[in-house]
């Protein structure tokens, strides 16, 4: 540790964002970075804390006080050959990464934390600025042929592990461009898709991944002809089924599932940009009352991608109960803490039309239309959580309904897991809950040669998790075909 004070010395410090009241005029990113010399004071504040209990809080196991102190010694390239070992896409994590390592940092027991994810970003993107990402081809082939359905995080960690293994790995994907969930899922002013995601994808293919658009897998391929043409398969495919909400008035136009919003919005950027002629298939937020059903990074998404829209109002039910602002008795360190954040969709409805968008303990009863079948407003009733019998559930509060005027509806509400096709056409075993049934660090379903990667095996979680998933399932992919392994 070159600055054992440094804690003491330096108070956090995050790199600001662009104006919210500017940003929602365009589709770029909103993340800025600190000069070199702040950053370096946030690498100095990492402590030498004996027991670095980030590194276990993150999935990928980023060797976190190397890297911070690296920057802090102004070592980027060593500080980029560290965050490499661990984590093939840090400009993915350490755009739309939450940073459960910053919620276990130690400094954060009774101080703000280290800003672990902004150091990560700067080190990424200082070393594609510089030219340090140069495309790595395998020095030998195995002859031994992988297909990866799915480019999502876990598909994309795979493929990656897998090329560098010396396998010819090919990656299918059903929608007609890389990504997965980092392509659509994810608006471009959080991550940019030609600046970040498509620089990637070209990289990977410039090192011999292989990879094929609009072909998906179980409806338009054969997957059993996959199996007979490769040999060893990794499901990445996600956790695809949308959670409805079913109340009176569901059937009404105007509402939509979350993804169904934002995949539509990027699909018309990216066409726009390209001069790709689209069907015109494009679900708009402009002049229109907009409410948001559920938080979470989906439902803020969503949120970010209707201001820029031109929305006329906006309002975002959540049905948990407002968290507080400090951690509460019974979320201890070095737990996540679950406290109220406001995040960049909040601040862009605040700076617009003064309020938080968020409405707490909010439960929706029905959805209202007019005579032309289109929904017009929703009813909602307050609710009071309380336990019962140790269960936490919500009470209705009596006299407390009301209407909100609404022309777009989107359900941010969650996932609850795969396609059925892949499993059913397979004969694979599924879990309680649906996902491919595939046990945790071993990977392998219950077909011999197929593994199973990311949220369709765990269920819905973070692209930090599947980049772990899918470098898990790599390894046990190599380990089937070769005998052993040396991934990681």
């Amino acid at each position: 540790m070159g600055k054992p004070t440094g804690f003491m010395e330096y108070a956090r410090e995050l790199p600001p964002h662009r104006s919210a009241k500017l940003r929602v005029l365009d589709w770029n990113e909103f993340h800025e970075h600190l000069p070199d010399a702040r950053l370096r004071q946030q690498g100095a504040r990492c402590m030498d804390c004996g027991v670095p209990f980030c590194q276990s809080a993150c999935p990928v196991h980023n060797i976190i006080p190397e890297w911070n102190d690296l920057v802090y010694k102004d070592q980027w390239k060593a500080a980029l050959h560290r965050l490499r070992q661990t984590n093939n896409f840090p400009e993915f994590t350490g755009r739309v990464c939450p940073a459960p390592c910053e919620g276990s940092c130690v400094l954060g027991i009774n101080e703000p934390p280290v800003t672990i994810k902004n150091i990560e970003q700067a080190i990424i993107d200082r070393a594609w600025e510089n030219g340090w990402v140069i495309p790595r081809e395998p020095k030998n082939r195995t002859g031994k042929k992988v297909a990866v359905i799915g480019s999502g995080p876990a598909g994309l960690a795979a493929a990656d592990q897998l090329n560098q293994a010396g396998h010819q790995v090919t990656v299918w994907e059903r929608a007609d461009r890389i990504g997965g969930l980092l392509m659509y899922g994810i608006p471009n002013m959080k991550l940019d898709k030609k600046l970040v995601v498509e620089r990637r994808v070209k990289l990977m293919e410039q090192e011999g991944v292989q990879f094929v658009v609009n072909a998906h897998v179980g409806k338009d391929i054969d997957i059993h002809k996959l199996l007979h043409e490769f040999d060893a398969m990794i499901l990445a495919c996600g956790s695809a089924k949308p959670r409805d909400l079913p109340v009176a008035g569901r059937r009404l136009k105007g509402i939509h599932f979350a993804m169904e919003f934002l995949h539509a919005n990027t699909k018309n950027l990216l066409d726009a940009r390209d001069g790709v002629l689209t069907d015109g298939y494009h679900i708009s937020a402009r002049d229109k009352n907009v409410i948001v059903i559920g938080g979470g990074d989906t439902g803020n998404d969503c949120i970010g991608t209707a201001m820029r829209h031109g929305c006329r109002g906006l309002v975002n039910f959540e049905l948990l109960a407002q968290p507080p602002a400090t951690r509460a008795p019974d979320n201890p360190w070095p737990q996540w803490p679950r406290i109220y954040r406001v995040d960049y969709g909040h601040e862009e409805v605040r700076a617009r039309f003064g309020d938080d968008p968020r409405q707490f303990c909010i439960m929706t009863k029905e959805f209202l239309g007019d005579s032309d079948g289109q929904v017009s407003a929703v009813r909602t009733i307050q609710v009071a959580w309380s336990k019962d019998n140790g269960k936490i559930t919500p009470r209705e509060t009596p006299g407390t309904e009301k209407v909100w005027p609404a022309n777009l509806i989107l359900l941010a509400l969650g996932f609850l897991g795969p396609e059925e096709t892949l499993a059913d056409q397979l004969g694979l075993q599924t879990d309680p809950r649906t996902n491919f049934k595939a046990e945790y660090g071993k990977f392998a379903t219950s077909v011999e040669g197929v593994f199973a990667a990311g949220d369709c095996r765990r269920g819905q979680s973070l692209v930090v998790w599947a980049i772990h998933e899918g470098r898990g399932a790599a390894r046990e992919c190599d380990r089937y075909l070769m005998g052993a392994t040396n991934l990681p």
